[in-house]
């Protein structure tokens, strides 16, 4: 295709995606097809952009692009515009060899990594280098120039003195513990810059929790006032335009629930360097129905952590925790919320509170300021004497919350179905994917007040009749979609209860 002149029309696409949209019949003059790159240059702005193809949305002379994109790139409604098709970068070679099982050079990685922030390689090639990562794998010296040149790529806080942070690997929820973390580390004295992301596969993020309290959509220089003020903070990411690719990488693994090893190191690491962390702990929960279900196996993957924080200069320690069933009782953004300002009161779960003392306590060494073993004395006094509640008051005012807000004030779905125990006996399992997977029916997280309540867990003796969980939804049709979900599930097993009734009748119905 030879340059061509084109007129710009705004789309009402609301969506941070490198699309345009052309006419079909100038696709076809142009010998041009959906899924192809196109360049559309303004002057001295150019930028790489994904071609989708449409009869009604564009005239003919005209591309489309989405309102976001526009406004980035100055454009208004009849911004003149040149097209031409894009050369195939030569990261897909990269690629192409990676998938042949071939070693990357950081040349070769950093390419492919600044060719998807540029919106040089689409979804199908970004996939193609994830499925790569899960099949073929990566070397420590490929992870570590892959986590770099996700920084490299993006923005890079950076702070006046050490910065502490807590991560979780994530695979278990009702994870609420960083809101406990932060203002226990922040009361201590230490600077905690907490930047999270927002759910993708689990009913609730750490960013979705605290926005039920506060705002969490700051700049980053926003950020930097509210920590020299209040010693910490727990902010989205997202604003930030921290390793971009990374998040690119993200949307393409978020549909089939794609999680290779390789890129979770680099994901988390890189996350951390760029809102200039220097000491890290890591959350590594183990147990059936997480993402590592054996010690050796999580030992290993927190020695891989350790390794690569020395590469790239952050001090890495490792909590190994239980993980075989929510943490706390409450799963979804309202609900742990609740929780979590329950617990910094004094009264909430005791596997909430005694997790967050113990990651807490790590932190607290780390910064020098006790000898190894005794940060959990000292985090446990800053949370019993209300130092941590306080601090989390702070915490909330900076970031354009209410800080007098109560736990009960916090408002739930107003559509409610309750699971009772079938049977007298005690709880012996509780299945954290049935869990998540009804909260995310119900509407977490982008429901706010949709979420589970579990009142029994593993061990608890319970008798017939007792209720074991409460199912809270906003809107009446998320509320069965939940109960639906719930149906195919067993979430909570008490043992002597039924778990299925097979039959001839019910073999027909089927």
């Amino acid at each position: 295709m030879e340059e061509r002149k084109f007129r710009i029309k705004i789309l009402d696409l609301y969506t941070d995606e490198k699309i345009a949209v052309m006419n079909r019949r100038d696709a076809v003059n142009f010998n041009l097809r959906s899924y192809d790159r196109i360049i559309l240059k303004n002057g001295d702005k150019s930028i790489c952009l994904s071609l989708y193809l449409s009869n009604k949305l564009t005239e003919i002379g005209v591309i489309g692009v989405p309102r976001e994109l526009a406004n980035k790139m100055d454009w208004t409604d009849g911004s003149l515009v040149s097209a031409e098709l894009a050369p195939q970068p030569q990261s897909v070679e990269y690629i192409k060899r990676k998938i042949r099982g071939e070693s990357l050079s950081k040349d070769e990685i950093y390419k492919i990594i600044k060719d998807m922030v540029a919106g040089n390689i689409g979804p199908l090639e970004i996939l193609a280098f994830a499925m790569a990562e899960y099949y073929v794998g990566l070397s420590m010296d490929e992870i570590e120039y892959l986590t770099r040149s996700l920084v490299e790529t993006g923005k890079v806080l950076t702070f006046n003195e050490p910065a502490y942070d807590k991560h979780s690997i994530g695979g278990v929820p009702g994870n609420k513990v960083s809101l406990l973390i932060v203002p226990i580390v922040a009361a201590s004295g230490l600077l905690i810059p907490k930047t999270s992301s927002r759910a993708i596969t689990s009913p609730s993020g750490t960013a979705d929790t605290m926005e039920v309290l506060a705002n969490v959509e700051l700049t980053d220089v926003e950020i930097k006032e509210i920590v020299k003020r209040t010693r910490g903070c727990l902010v989205w990411g997202g604003m930030l335009d921290l390793a971009p690719g990374d998040d690119l990488i993200i949307k393409v693994e978020y549909p089939i629930g794609l999680d290779p090893k390789p890129q979770m190191m680099a994901s988390i690491m890189a996350k951390k360097m760029a809102a200039g962390v220097t000491n890290l702990v890591l959350d590594i929960p183990v147990g059936k129905g997480t993402k590592v279900e054996r010690m050796n196996e999580a030992e290993d993957l927190a020695r891989m952590f350790i390794e690569m924080g020395e590469r790239l200069g952050i001090h890495v320690r490792c909590g190994i925790t239980y993980g075989e069933q929510p943490v706390g009782h409450a799963v979804g953004p309202a609900l742990e919320a609740k929780e979590a300002l329950k617990a910094l009161m004094g009264n909430g779960p005791v596997s909430l509170i005694e997790k967050s003392l113990s990651l807490a306590g790590l932190l607290i060494e780390m910064g020098g300021i006790v000898p190894i073993g005794e940060g959990y004395s000292i985090a446990k006094d800053i949370w019993r004497k209300g130092k941590a509640y306080e601090k989390m008051r702070e915490i909330i005012e900076a970031q354009g919350g209410n800080p007098n807000i109560k736990p009960d004030e916090i408002q739930l779905g107003e559509y409610v179905h309750s699971v009772y125990s079938a049977v007298d006996g005690y709880v012996t399992q509780v299945d954290n994917k049935s869990i998540t997977e009804i909260a995310r029916a119900a509407g977490a997280p982008r429901d706010k007040g949709a979420g589970v309540l579990l009142y029994s867990k593993r061990g608890y003796k319970v008798k017939k009749s007792d209720k074991l969980m409460d199912i809270f939804a906003e809107r009446s049709t998320k509320l069965q979609d939940a109960i639906r979900v719930l149906n195919r599930k067993i979430p909570v097993v008490v043992e002597g209860m039924l778990l299925k009734i097979v039959s001839k009748e019910s073999m027909y119905l089927a």
